[in-house]
């Protein structure tokens, strides 16, 4: 680990353009002992008050410093967004979750091995470089989103659920503004170092979720062991039925694009819809028409198509029923 500058912020205004934000540090210590990243100043926000999850006209705001172990045990988050609660229990492990944040979570940078591995080469990491994963070991990587330039998946599960939750994210900066989950996160491009629309001198406040919507919530999570790593495939899910047909349908995915991934073109085809498995393999059809494999990657083409079939039968009834 490089020699770096410690400061505790008192208000937003103490925050630099050009410093690092360290809350949790969970994600970020590891970097820094790896030299992955090596920032000369870090700025503890641990102190702001950015804390509480406190309603928000129908919804709720969820604030940057919420741990996630907080988070996914409060009680109205368990009641209202419970795919929000099983996502954020599905991930890391308990000790983990104690310290990570929900801004930090949002901000968490990918477990792809060549971003790691300072002796590969990374675009994300050392733009310009190349991308050491394409033609490399691939099992993990991204099989939506990616580019020619990085092949890199998006690592976290509140995300996901976030996602499927239409939540927006608030940013304090010279500019305050609101963004929608969906835009907050870039797609790689040919500028895989950019992953966020957060500039310098920006800072994540909050997390505003809209109304509960209701409904069946479902956290599918695909991964190699039961407990602490990361999705091989995950599904989150937010399904209503009214006269037996679909009525409301949020869907996001984890583990297979460069960012958490939603189709609206899917949604689109099972609103208004009576739930059968034909309409859960065209939904699957469209998810997957972009979808590209790198060689070892292949399995997740047909494991997300299951994983989101069983979803969807398990969100409607149908699964029960059969």
């Amino acid at each position: 680990m490089r020699e770096f500058t410690y400061h505790r912020a008192a208000s937003i205004a103490d925050l630099s353009p050009d410093a690092t934000i360290i809350a949790g540090g969970t994600n970020l210590l590891d970097l820094m002992k790896l030299e992955v990243m090596a920032p000369p100043a870090l700025v503890d926000i641990t102190h702001l008050d950015l804390g509480g999850v406190e309603p928000e006209g129908e919804g709720l705001r969820i604030g940057a410093l919420v741990r996630n172990s907080d988070l996914a045990a409060h009680p109205v988050i368990r009641r209202d967004y419970p795919v929000l609660s099983r996502a954020l229990l599905a991930g890391a492990s308990g000790q983990l979750r104690n310290m990570a944040t929900t801004g930090g979570n949002l901000m968490q940078r990918t477990r792809c091995p060549y971003f790691y591995d300072r002796r590969m080469a990374c675009n994300k990491r050392d733009p310009g470089a190349g991308c050491a994963a394409i033609g490399g070991v691939t099992r993990n990587h991204a099989i939506l989103g990616a580019s020619d330039h990085c092949i890199a998946t998006y690592p976290g599960d509140m995300a996901v659920a976030l996602m499927a939750l239409d939540a927006v994210v608030e940013i304090d900066g010279p500019t305050p503004r609101r963004v929608p989950l969906a835009d907050f996160h870039l797609l790689p491009g040919d500028t895989p170092h950019l992953e966020t629309v957060l500039e310098p001198g920006e800072i994540i406040t909050a997390v505003i979720l809209p109304a509960p919507p209701g409904g069946q919530h479902r956290y599918r999570k695909v991964r190699d062991r039961a407990s602490y790593a990361f999705a091989l495939v995950s599904v989150a899910a937010v399904i209503a039925t009214d006269g037996g047909r679909i009525s409301h349908a949020a869907l996001a995915f984890g583990g297979v694009a460069t960012k958490p991934w939603r189709d609206p073109e899917v949604e689109a085809l099972l609103k208004g819809s009576e739930p059968s498995d034909a309409l859960f393999r065209e939904a699957a059809d469209i998810l997957l028409r972009p979808a590209r494999d790198w060689g070892e990657n292949q399995f997740k083409i047909p494991l997300l198509r299951r994983a989101l079939i069983a979803t969807l039968r398990d969100a409607t009834g149908m699964e029960t029923a059969a």
